[in-house]
């Protein structure tokens, strides 16, 4: 276990996608904010905001330190309750404001859990989702095809399976209904470190390939105030879903952890509407009946 080369790539990886960002969006404001934990670590948000592309989005990394796992993570791992522990990762999500290009979420972590008299136990996590507002067939097959090329490094059954526990995870139950098309979700992914390693990397490498090509093809469109407005109301989804379900949300209040970095996921501006339905027929009304119902987007 190699925790310094897993705290490396994480800072590179961070820089990557940030840099790709502004080089899509020259004129977004950037800011860099470095923050420590008074418990133990730090980190650095990146935030970007109102550019012509981005109208939101942060990218975060953090390194923190406790002396006892939180409840979101002890509860899955009662035979770990009680150890210090340390958890490092990147953490990002995208609001263009064209709504014709989908929000994006990714992150990936690392977990250590010490005890002087025991082994340490470690596992890996994260994954990929898209949100569109709009949704075009082409868009969702390359999301699904760059994410299944990511799990060849675990074998053939990885992408199904992860791909199923994504539909599973980012589910909205008082909704009834699925945040977005899905991509990757894994945790607790332990074993041969170096092989949980490449998959980590891999799954990192493959999120600027897979979203990247969706954000240029996209961010052109001509939009205009109905579905600007439809674009505010399906953005509550994901607000509801960051506070109410998210483990990432709920593990970084539980260890007290940095408030503005915790919740720089959650849009700018968003609306709610009582009862809305969209209009039957309507690239709207598609969203829901084509889109969202999870399926295979890469069934021959």
């Amino acid at each position: 276990m190699d925790k310094s080369a897993v705290r490396s790539y994480l800072l590179a990886l961070q820089d990557n996608i940030c840099q790709a960002m502004l080089q899509q969006d020259p004129e977004v404001n950037h800011v860099r904010d470095s923050w420590q934990r008074s418990e133990g670590g730090g980190g650095e948000s990146r935030v970007f905001s109102d550019g012509a592309v981005f109208e939101k989005a942060g990218v975060n990394f953090s390194h923190i330190k406790g002396a006892a796992l939180p409840a979101s993570a002890s509860e899955r791992r009662a035979d770990i309750a009680g150890r210090r522990y340390e958890a490092m990762g990147v953490s990002l999500v995208i609001h263009p404001l064209n709504p014709y290009v989908p929000t994006s979420h990714a992150n990936v972590r690392f977990f250590i859990a010490e005890d002087d008299n025991a082994e340490p136990v470690w596992w890996f996590g994260g994954g990929y989702d898209l949100t569109p507002y709009y949704g075009y067939v082409e868009d969702c097959e390359h999301w699904h095809r760059t994410a299944r090329q990511a799990c060849q490094v675990l074998g053939d059954d990885a992408y199904p399976r992860y791909k199923s526990w994504c539909d599973e995870y980012f589910y909205l139950k008082h909704r009834q209904e699925a945040r977005g098309i899905g991509g990757l979700f894994f945790d607790d992914l332990t074993g041969d470190f170096e092989r949980c390693f490449a998959f980590l990397k891999a799954v990192g490498d493959s999120y600027l390939p897979a979203y990247m090509p969706i954000v240029e093809k996209r961010h052109g469109q001509p939009w205009g105030e109905r579905e600007r407005q439809f674009q505010l109301y399906r953005r509550g989804r994901y607000v509801e879903f960051n506070l109410v379900y998210d483990r990432g949300t709920l593990f970084g209040l539980q260890s007290n952890g940095r408030t503005e970095s915790i919740l720089m996921s959650l849009p700018p501006l968003v609306r709610w509407e009582y009862d809305y339905h969209p209009q039957d027929g309507s690239a709207e009304a598609a969203l829901s009946t084509d889109f969202l119902p999870p399926r295979d987007w890469l069934r021959p």
